[in-house]
């Protein structure tokens, strides 16, 4: 047994993980585009797939599964393993990174959605099942709630007979303790060998009262002098847990007159999408969420909440609100201003003082959203557009909205497992992260562990 990894290893984008179970099988574990720095990366499968019988997905973030359709083009022909709600998301993130970065001809994007819609099986959470293989090798996966986003997972795999089967885990993206809407991962009973990400290896978060108080103190400031506040965030998993932290703040602030007047905006028709689809699997909320819906309240769909759809009508809304003086929060995507409709709130707005922009997510090293972090507080500039655009909005971090364990997640995953790993792998992450997480599973874990920081 061996892995080799064919992304998210010098960085956090492009997860793309080989489990060579033999020389005859192998497995992948995601594959995802790469972003940021590493954006100019070749996208073609550019490594063997002879030996690989099946792909799982751990989750649909473009950075895990963007690069399916070139696997496709690649010859690739096995069974895509994922979650029953990820199963009802996929086809929608890939036809949009298909008409983003491939082409607008439809007739390619349903050749490609086709062959998605066949080779995608369903899998329920905490059931086995068995993996194509080759000769007469065993190996058999499981899904486990990742708590990341909607219908992410964490995957343990068992190669051989018991009593000296192996079981190799890997993290996929794990979610954060007591965040909005999905409940918490639960570390797994054993692992021999751990494969874990390291986004926020180095960090830890604010708890949720706190970011959620940071949240409205922001937002009460922000919209004080009738700006707009931009919130750049994901489509999936990051815009509908603010959603319902702002469904949450307006319900406990309505008879305050600020919170009356804010228009909360979602221009993304991909957030629009995935908010349907959170609405639709209900069942996969935690305990706190379908209270709030047992009591009437509608935590994804609530009043002064506004979808813009068309390109159309996203112009004629920044027209609009450059022309009046009425507060509004605008979420749109992307997460980290690599592209979409958020560059051009950006563009419109980034060079106003009344304007506010709320990061709530990990920004990639090479992005916009990054660049506006680092120069904003020093009155500097970015380039959008190919021109160059002025920072004087007021530019704001809120780390507990991370929809990624911080070190501390990181940690209790390990330690709360009954068995540990005699062998972790790090990665996805900035070198500082991996380091210091390699550090501290050091000082927890002993002397008996190996601890690896994974390289491509």
């Amino acid at each position: 047994m061996r892995i080799k990894h064919h992304g998210a290893v010098n960085g956090v984008t492009g997860s793309c993980h080989e489990l060579h179970i033999s020389d005859k099988t192998s497995i992948l574990i995601d594959c995802g585009l790469f972003q940021g720095e590493d954006a100019g990366v070749d996208l073609s499968i550019n490594f063997d797939i002879s030996t690989v019988t099946a792909l799982i997905v751990t989750h649909c973030h473009i950075d895990h599964v963007g690069r399916i359709p070139y696997l496709f083009a690649a010859g690739f022909t096995g069974p895509i393993f994922t979650s029953v709600a990820s199963a009802s998301l996929l086809p929608l993130v890939i036809e949009d990174a298909l008409k983003v970065g491939v082409t607008r001809d439809q007739t390619i994007i349903n050749a490609c959605l086709g062959l998605l819609k066949k080779r995608i099986i369903k899998v329920e959470f905490n059931t086995w099942f068995e993996l194509p293989v080759n000769n007469h090798e065993l190996a058999k996966a499981r899904l486990q709630r990742a708590g990341h986003i909607l219908g992410s997972a964490y995957v343990e795999i068992d190669i051989g007979k018991k009593p000296s089967s192996h079981r190799v885990v890997f993290s996929g993206d794990l979610g954060a303790p007591y965040t909005p809407l999905l409940p918490s991962p639960k570390a797994p009973y054993k692992a021999d060998t751990l494969v874990i990400e390291s986004t926020y290896g180095d960090k830890k978060h604010q708890g949720r009262k706190h970011r959620t108080q940071t949240l409205k103190t922001i937002i009460e400031q922000a919209v004080s002098d009738n700006g707009v506040v931009l919130i750049p965030a994901f489509s999936i998993g990051r815009t509908q847990e603010l959603l319902y932290e702002l469904e949450q703040l307006i319900h406990h602030s309505s008879k305050q007159s600020t919170w009356r007047t804010i228009e909360v905006i979602i221009d993304s028709p991909m957030a629009a999408n995935f908010t349907q689809q959170y609405r639709q699997f209900k069942n996969l909320w935690d305990a706190e969420a379908k209270q709030r819906v047992a009591s009437g309240r509608h935590p994804l769909n609530f009043e002064s909440l506004h979808t813009i759809d068309s390109h159309k009508e996203h112009l004629a809304v920044i027209n609009y609100l450059r022309s009046r003086k009425q507060p509004a929060i605008i979420l749109a995507a992307s997460g980290m201003c690599t592209g979409g409709r958020i560059v051009n709130y950006l563009d419109a707005f980034l060079a106003d003082k009344t304007t506010d922009v709320i990061f709530v997510g990990y920004q990639g090293r090479g992005t916009l959203g990054r660049d506006i972090q680092t120069y904003g507080p020093k009155n500097g500039y970015v380039e959008i557009n190919d021109k160059k655009v002025n920072i004087n909005a007021k530019v704001h971090t809120i780390s507990g909205y991370s929809a990624h364990a911080d070190q501390n997640g990181l940690i209790k995953f390990v330690t709360g497992m009954r068995k540990k790993p005699s062998h972790i792998k790090i990665v996805h992450g900035d070198d500082k992260a991996k380091q210091v997480l390699a550090n501290k599973y050091r000082e927890v874990l002993g002397e008996g562990v190996k601890i690896e920081i994974a390289k491509g």
